[in-house]
């Protein structure tokens, strides 16, 4: 075999028979956060919609709930029942994300035979689904889970006897987490006839509630020296009585770019929420919050990615994602917030 020089290798280069390995084919950094830490879509349902905007009925539950039954009159008729009603409306707004590859760059990339990634188009295409995730989750923080939102919020303290509007911390061990929520969700199914059934947690409420006593007296008779008694998610939602209980995870970056990185939960870890919600759509079930979403390409992708080149000249091509949706609090009454839990 002849001996390579640099001309040679350089004129192999170029015509892309020779392919200098210079990253790893088999591995690579990158971030990209689980897709079940997302926690946008597990409390409030989806409702598909096909208008950007739109109204909605709301029939008021202080006629729903009366009781309208009347002795009838000897010849004669009771008063006709008062069903009152009215409309809300949503309005989905449509976000926007870009990302571009440099062609030219990409040339480099694709004759070194780099790993899966070297696929621009597919890279470009998971950091944006990734991200999605990520800013539902910030506009859904910011619709549901924080104080401000909800007409039933309250404040944890360390006093054994908390005042209106506070209940006992739960990093306070004389405080008993299941009587709280039940209590609580007592309020609720008096005031509305719906009984609570899905709960949030931020992280550090779940943290402290694997350890707190309370807790962990009803559930050590379940377990054995093989097996010992641990407290899950699974475990909390049976305790507290709960259809669904998630755990807020997802984080994100908050500085801006070139900033240092301020990497935060995206829920408040300190904070819970309690509430009544339909598993899907329904004219016959009230429901705490909906997430309109809206096809703004009427094609049925709530999501859809395009490809597209760039101007003549800038060898450039361009990965574009777009969604509408709209998170709205839709029953004041079936939402309970709790700060400052621990």
């Amino acid at each position: 075999m002849a001996k390579r020089t640099t001309a040679s290798i350089q004129a192999d280069i170029a015509k892309g028979t020779f392919r200098p390995h210079t990253a790893l084919t088999n591995m690579a950094l990158a971030y990209y956060q689980s897709d079940a830490k997302a926690f946008a879509k597990t409390i409030f349902p989806v409702c598909p919609v096909t208008l950007s905007s739109d109204n909605y009925y709301v029939f008021d539950k202080e006629d729903l709930l009366r009781d309208n039954w009347r002795r009838k009159p000897a010849y004669g008729k009771v008063d006709a029942a008062i069903l009152s009603e009215h409309t809300e409306n949503y309005a989905c707004q449509v976000d926007q994300m870009i990302m571009g590859i440099d062609q030219i760059r990409q040339t480099d990339l694709t004759r070194r035979q780099g790993p899966a990634t070297k696929d621009p188009r597919m890279q470009r295409t998971k950091t944006m689904a990734g991200q999605a995730n990520i800013h539902q989750d910030v506009i859904f923080a910011n619709t549901y889970f924080k104080a401000g939102v909800w007409g039933h919020e309250e404040k944890g303290t360390d006093s054994t006897t908390p005042a209106s509007g506070q209940f006992i911390k739960f990093s306070n061990g004389n405080s008993d987490p299941v009587e709280i929520v039940d209590n609580r969700k007592t309020i609720m199914e008096q005031n509305t006839g719906r009984m609570p059934n899905k709960m949030a947690l931020g992280v550090n409420v779940y943290n402290t509630l694997k350890k707190h006593p309370a807790i962990l007296d009803r559930v050590k008779y379940g377990g054995s020296t093989a097996n010992p008694a641990t407290v899950t998610e699974n475990v909390l939602a049976q305790l507290f009585g709960v259809q669904q209980l998630s755990v807020q995870r997802s984080i994100m970056n908050k500085a801006e770019a070139g900033q240092k990185a301020d990497m935060q939960y995206i829920g408040d870890p300190n904070g819970f929420l309690l509430a009544y919600a339909t598993d899907n759509p329904s004219i016959e079930e009230p429901s705490a919050g909906y997430i309109f979403t809206w096809d703004m390409l009427g094609n049925g992708n709530i999501m859809p990615i395009l490809h597209y080149d760039g101007e003549p000249g800038t060898h450039a091509e361009f990965i574009e994602g777009l969604m509408a949706f709209d998170m709205k609090k839709t029953a004041d009454d079936l939402g309970m917030y709790f700060m400052e839990a621990v």
